[in-house]
């Protein structure tokens, strides 16, 4: 694939013109979610395509969207359906790509629809990591489809991108450029809390630079704690900097959320949010916080800046207030304590613990490292050997 600097230049140059295409692949939770909040841009320059293997489904789900956001009267996008398209099949999946040429491609799909994982793994083994092999599942199959494709797009993945991204890099695969979630779903939860200890409405106001993997996402989002980890967080309040107790803000994010399907509404957000941002960026000319898990392929969540430096548009990690090795180390515990123990040589590696929790658990053996080319199979063991158990057992 071409450089993101590249792409980006493309892109670029397509805001510009007011012809914007995202293409959302797979129309579940998320993939419904994000198509309204795009429709409700009420924005002429955004087409949306909407990619998946059942055309008749696919139709009836924007049919929905469409006419909700007509009674709105926030509908100016035009949405097209490219059905026949199964994830397994990596070249239909690279001739949606070629005939539609978008610039923004997401990739909600999941390899076992219709489940929370973290319904099975966080009250059994608390950590998240187990599920690696299925989130990057049809992650890869749409990263070697852009490859084959040579697309200009800028790639958003969903699922799991602390651990996928870093997976594909380290295997020397095209891997997306960013990942929504995980991370992005904390600070927003942190300004809240932030605003509520300070006594002030304006939460808008409120700026957090922060760093950490998906564990902490959970831990903190759940039970209001680190585990014992230091994380490298500093809160601002229009732009002075403020001295709260990092564990009062910790524990003022544990608020109530669903555990259903409408917990995706978040996801949807982060995916619209980074979208967004390089749209805003070229458009407005100021630069856009992101916070993104496995952003270049580095393991865990950071801040990013998407935006112009030396007048060309690009994106990189915000390490003006911590240092790189700083924010990675963080998220290396982070993630240990998620289960992964390290992603390198195109291998993902679980943690000693990790294994004999899912052992504990639920009876099973996984391997300590899993390559690139097990991906399948392990994936395929897990779904029968792990979730589909589960599943039975709570019918």
């Amino acid at each position: 694939m071409k450089t993101l600097a590249e792409r980006l230049e493309t892109v670029e140059q397509h805001i510009k013109e007011n012809d914007i295409k995202v293409m959302i692949i797979g129309l579940g939770s998320v993939g419904s979610y994000l198509l309204d909040y795009l429709i409700s841009e009420n924005d002429p320059a955004i087409s949306v395509i909407v990619v998946g293997r059942n055309a008749d489904k696919l139709t009836t789900k924007v049919n929905i969207a469409r006419v909700a956001g007509l009674i709105r009267e926030r509908n100016k996008s035009h949405i097209e359906v490219c059905g026949g398209v199964d994830l397994n099949d990596i070249d239909a999946v690279k001739d949606a790509i070629e005939k539609y040429r978008p610039d923004f491609i997401v990739n909600s799909s999941r390899a076992y629809p219709g489940l929370k994982y973290g319904s099975i793994s966080w009250a059994n083994i608390r950590a998240y990591g187990i599920w690696s092999p299925l989130a990057i599942r049809f992650t890869k199959n749409v990263m070697e489809a852009c490859d084959k494709a040579d697309t200009d797009a800028i790639v958003i993945n969903t699922s799991y991108s602390d651990a996928v991204i870093p997976w594909l890099k380290s295997a020397g695969k095209a891997y997306p450029d960013f990942g929504s979630g995980n991370l992005n779903h904390l600070v927003p939860r942190m300004r809240f809390a932030v605003a509520d200890i300070l006594g002030v409405d304006d939460y808008w106001n409120v700026d957090i630079m922060f760093a950490a993997g998906h564990f902490h996402d959970v831990c903190i989002s759940k039970e209001g704690q680190t585990e014992g980890v230091s994380l490298p967080l500093k809160v601002y309040y229009k732009g002075e900097e403020k001295d709260i107790p990092h564990d009062r803000i910790y524990a003022a994010c544990h608020i109530p959320m669903p555990v259903d399907q409408t917990r995706n509404m978040m996801n949807a957000s982060s995916n619209f949010r980074i979208i967004m941002s390089v749209i805003d960026a070229v458009r407005t000319g100021e630069q856009q916080r992101v916070f993104i898990p496995g952003f270049d392929g580095n393991i865990g969540g950071y801040p990013v800046i998407v935006g112009y430096r030396d007048g060309k548009l690009g994106a990189w990690i915000d390490d003006s207030v911590f240092s790189f090795e700083e924010m990675n180390e963080a998220d290396r515990a982070s993630m240990a304590l998620d289960g992964v123990e390290d992603v390198r040589d195109g291998k993902l590696i679980y943690t000693d613990a990790l294994l004999e929790k899912v052992k504990n658990a639920f009876g099973v053996e996984l391997p300590k490292t899993v390559s690139y080319d097990e991906i399948d199979k392990t994936a395929k063991f897990i779904i029968d050997e792990i979730i589909l158990p589960q599943t039975k057992s709570d019918n």
